[in-house]
């Protein structure tokens, strides 16, 4: 049969026909009579259809033109990171008992699922410090918009603080999270934090988008707190092996991104989102929650609990809309915080922290590069380059070397590198040697 005769819909022009008589129309073209048409999508121009043998070599042929990543040295962060992920969490997620991640609501079959769901809550309290958490989200971002939300309607006001050092992305999700329930939303600066008694809440990022850590973070807590707002912190939790957790300098929410927690890159998902509040936010925090209790025999058992989510109650009672369990990416990020443990945790993060100071105090010596912030970073940090970062990224990467993030929209030919504990002391060098054949051509 050829490939052209073989249509991707297996529906006949009679099955369209009927189905379109059933619904009241005379054409598919009717079906869409609503949207003007200059919003339209016009034809695709797509190739013929091809058989699954001649899909099969076009698929193989573009695999091979694939390279591993870690057959190049990467210095590319900002929001989604390279770290080593021990061989063990890779066998425990591939078990067969957890082929699926979809939410365990049949406790009496789910004793598994639910253990480690508890513990994944419970590794997440010890590690940011707070006395409660979520059984997981979607990815940091949406955490910290659910968290604005939180805030929102613990306090009764109906605007959101940013800090202007957030990453561009999250603000971009708390922006379209609070349209949807006519907040506003308002970024200041560090330097020029105005907060009323309309504001909700302040949420900071920390380390921040540009990988510095929050120079007077106790000054900035009285502030919010004197405001009656929430403090949110959005932190990076490799960080946590090294640095104070936001519990111990007065966060009322902790969020973040569980992904460098155990999860490769995977072209941006799936991810995780982390979430954990001080008790008394309990009841308005999203997602759902695992709890452990006993039987009528004393045994101990888990199980689903304050599932605050619209399916669940009344929709206008719902603290949340989050309805895809996370639960695997949430294992993932269990195993690999078990493998690690305290120590192997804090070593990860003293690696990355030394390396990027490091790198750092290399790159600042090389004519025509220079370090835009001062301050104490942590993985990350901004170069200001002599040529625009574009054209930096591509040379390095003829050089096999794949940069960083160009953030010239916010520092001027400012290029966000980053270093974790999987950049070697070689990769550093040949990096170095790189920028400075880059800078010398200009």
């Amino acid at each position: 049969m050829c490939a052209d005769t073989l249509p991707y819909i297996p529906n006949t022009e009679s099955d369209r026909q009927a189905m379109l008589a059933a619904i009241g129309v005379a054409s598919v073209e009717d079906l869409f009579a609503d949207i003007p048409p200059e919003f339209r999508v016009g034809e695709l121009n797509l190739p013929l259809p091809l058989s699954e043998p001649e899909l099969v070599r076009e698929l193989a042929a573009l695999a091979g033109r694939n390279r591993p990543v870690d057959s190049r040295p990467c210095f590319l962060g900002g929001g989604a990171y390279r770290h080593f992920i021990p061989s063990v969490v890779g066998e425990v997620i591939g078990r067969s008992e957890y082929a699926t991640a979809y939410t365990p609501y049949q406790a009496e079959i789910s004793q598994g699922t639910l253990q480690t769901v508890f513990e994944f809550q419970s590794m997440i309290c010890e590690l940011t410090a707070m006395d409660v958490a979520n059984a997981g989200m979607y990815d940091g971002a949406s955490a910290l918009a659910e968290a604005c939300l939180t805030a929102a309607g613990v306090t009764g006001r109906r605007r959101i603080a940013l800090l202007s050092t957030v990453h561009p992305h999250c603000q971009a999700v708390v922006r379209t999270y609070a349209f949807g329930r006519d907040l506003a939303v308002d970024v200041m600066p560090p330097d020029g934090l105005a907060l009323s008694e309309e504001h909700a809440c302040l949420a900071v990022q920390q380390p921040d988008f540009f990988g510095y850590l929050l120079p007077d973070v106790e000054a900035l807590e009285r502030a919010i707190h004197e405001a009656g707002a929430l403090f949110i912190v959005s932190v990076d939790p490799i960080s946590l092996g090294l640095f104070r957790p936001p519990g111990q300098y007065g966060a009322d929410v902790v969020v973040g991104d569980g992904q460098s927690l155990g999860s490769p890159l995977n072209f941006g998902g799936p991810y995780l989102g982390l979430f954990a509040c001080r008790q008394q936010y309990l009841r308005h925090m999203p997602g759902r929650i695992v709890g452990r209790a006993s039987d009528a025999q004393g045994r101990t058992g888990y199980v689903l609990t304050l599932q605050t989510r619209e399916q669940h109650i009344r929709r206008e009672r719902a603290t949340s809309n989050i309805c895809t369990s996370q639960q695997l990416v949430a294992l993932a990020a269990t195993a690999y915080l078990a493998a690690m443990g305290k120590q192997g945790l804090r070593q990860v993060a003293e690696l990355c922290y030394h390396k990027a100071h490091y790198a750092a105090q290399r790159i600042a010596q090389l004519r025509g590069y220079s370090l835009t912030f001062d301050g104490l970073f942590f993985k990350e940090f901004v170069v200001r380059c002599p040529r625009p970062p574009s054209e930096v990224n591509r040379a390095l990467l003829e050089r096999g070397i794949i940069g960083g993030l160009d953030v010239s929209q916010y520092v001027e030919n400012g290029l966000l590198l980053c270093l974790t504990e999987m950049n070697t002391r070689e990769e550093i060098e040949r990096l170095v040697e790189a920028l400075a054949e880059i800078g010398g051509s200009e």
